[in-house]
């Protein structure tokens, strides 16, 4: 196995750099290392020749980790911003290159993760004119403008420490997403005087509108039953959110991506069946960064639900149904003033821990219908540390995971949103376990999603990226399947696989693996990955079908007409 990649410690700087000249390049590397990236993920194409110079140049500063395809470069990026909360970086070339990102771009866009491409042009005065350059895209800033929140063009040196600047302070305004900059072949290796480079300034917050809070707070803390709603926009407050919850006695419903805010262990967490029972009872929900979509269209909304909605987005709240209250910026700061306001109007509640401890026993019975899924998580669970990191993917046993999988912390349970990909779960994963070395992560994948970035294996050995993987095979796309089978006579169509021996697959690039046939098997499997730390480990294992998870996924309308 090939030595792990590490930051060169003696290389002096470029003297382009130390003349005060630099390169576009160079600036812009000098600008991702003063806003403290320290990874640049990236495959290498003749557009971006001068960029991946100035990496090299910058090597004591800045790691490039290179993948086997641009997918799996934005994907590890997605995977590094998701598990540090941190924006990441990737870089490919044009056209093609920017194409076969999109996927994770646009995942970035509904996770709200701060990721960062860097895009290739075409020369710069052949930008536009259909030349028919290699690459080449008509109105490539336009499809980029599409899948970010902020993006620009780099037209000189001088310029790129600015734009990168501005990138890094738009990805973390209001609600987070994905920037990019493009920049043309020619430019990359342009060089001016560059002045002093420094980071991004954040921008500063916005005073909270007091009257908004104690008009909620007023409507929170005299609610008979009320219930929290969080999303992925309340990551950064789960410890004020834990307090909410128990000032309250309000359970926490978190599906995906708020997973972890309030510990499962507590009686107060619960995922969507029970929440789709709790919230035909409430008569008032705090929604703390969440788009509130599947209660608001599937269970239902009256006059007697009063809702409260905390979110960054100001557009946000009212985009299904007009809240009773609106509170718009940071969770954290807007949690931690609710804290401080809500006990003068608190009704009187007695301790819920013994109710939701029973509900919670009910739906472990009702649950039991997923009893395979069930038995796989158990022992994924049992092996995974407190602080591990699961990485979701869209298959049976990841269905089950968001209902029944125990989240000990936030950002612990990376989970793809609405957007949920196919195939985005084994790179994305390599990225969170690259930029988390200090912490295990374990993805799960089907045979299906796991083929679209199985070549990543070889980015894993290269860069002694710990990852263990599981492949639960079944040799079909087992979701699509199960669909024909319930929806359409069993009329199945396009959903039977050939694999490779995915052991063998593994081993061929040099990773560790092997073949794990029961929950038992998993666990002592898990815990030989874990233990680890120099490459990857891949765990086959072979499954049959399995009970479908959708009534509890999909559940009847509770409130409305």
């Amino acid at each position: 196995m090939p030595p792990k990649e590490t930051a060169k410690k003696t290389r002096p700087a470029s003297a382009a750099s130390a003349k005060g000249r630099m390169t576009t390049g160079e600036a812009t590397v000098a600008a991702l290392i003063a806003n403290g990236v320290s990874t640049l993920y990236a495959l290498p194409g003749v557009h971006n020749d001068h960029l991946l110079d100035a990496l090299y140049k910058a090597s004591n500063r800045i790691r490039t980790v290179h993948s086997r395809h641009e997918q799996g470069a934005a994907y590890m990026a997605l995977g590094a911003a998701l598990a540090t909360g941190k924006p990441q970086a990737y870089a490919v070339v044009p056209g093609p290159g920017l194409l076969n990102t999109g996927a994770a771009l646009l995942t970035a866009y509904g996770m709200n993760a701060p990721v960062l491409a860097l895009i290739g042009q075409i020369p710069q005065a052949a930008i536009g004119r259909d030349l028919g350059h290699l690459h080449e895209i008509r109105d490539q800033a336009g499809i980029i403008a599409r899948l970010v929140d902020y993006s620009a063009r780099i037209g000189r040196p001088a310029d790129a420490p600015r734009l990168v600047n501005e990138a890094m302070r738009a990805m973390r305004r209001g609600r987070q997403g994905p920037a990019a900059l493009e920049c043309a072949m020619d430019i990359w290796g342009r060089s001016e005087p560059v002045g002093k480079i420094g980071a991004a300034t954040p921008d500063p917050q916005p005073p909270l509108d007091e009257d908004a809070l104690r008009a909620a707070a007023k409507l929170i803390g005299s609610a008979r039953n009320p219930l929290i709603v969080v999303g992925g926009g309340a990551i950064e407050a789960a410890r004020e959110v834990t307090r909410l919850s128990a000032m309250l006695q309000a359970p926490v419903l978190a599906y995906r991506r708020g997973r972890g805010i309030l510990d499962s262990r507590d009686p107060l967490s619960v995922t969507l069946p029970l929440g789709h029972e709790l919230w035909k009872e409430t008569d008032a929900v705090v929604a703390i960064g969440t788009r509130l979509l599947i209660a608001m269209r599937e269970w239902g909304v009256d006059d007697k639900l009063k809702i409260v909605r905390i979110d960054s987005d100001p557009d946000e709240p009212e985009r299904l149904h007009k809240p009773a209250a609106a509170l718009t910026g940071d969770a954290k700061r807007i949690v931690a003033r609710l804290l401080e306001l809500v006990p003068a109007h608190n009704a009187k509640r007695k301790s819920r821990k013994a109710e939701m401890q029973e509900r919670q026993a009910r739906l472990k019975k009702r649950l039991a219908v997923l009893a395979p899924q069930m038995a796989y998580l158990d022992a994924i669970r049992a092996e995974l540390p407190e602080d591990g990191i699961y990485v979701d993917e869209v298959t049976q046993i990841g269905f089950a995971a968001r209902l029944s999988m125990p989240v000990y912390k936030p950002r612990t349970f990376l989970s793809p949103g609405f957007q949920d990909n196919l195939g985005w779960g084994f790179a994305t994963a390599l990225g969170a376990q690259d930029a988390r070395p200090d912490v295990p992560v374990l993805s799960i994948s089907g045979d299906g999603g796991f083929m679209y970035t199985a070549n990543e294996l070889s980015t894993a050995v290269r860069h002694r990226i710990p990852l263990v993987a599981l492949v639960f095979n079944n040799n079909t796309f087992g979701n699509v399947k199960l669909i024909q089978q319930v929806s359409y006579g069993s009329r199945h169509i396009a959903v039977d696989l050939a694999n490779p021996d995915f052991v063998k697959f593994a081993e061929s690039f040099g990773a560790a693996a092997e073949r794990a046939r029961t929950p038992d098997d998993l666990r002592k499997a898990i815990r030989r990955g874990f233990k680890r730390r120099n490459g990857p480990t891949l765990i086959e294992i072979p499954v049959g079908a399995m009970p479908s998870p959708w009534e509890f996924i999909h559940m009847p309308k509770v409130r409305g007409g």
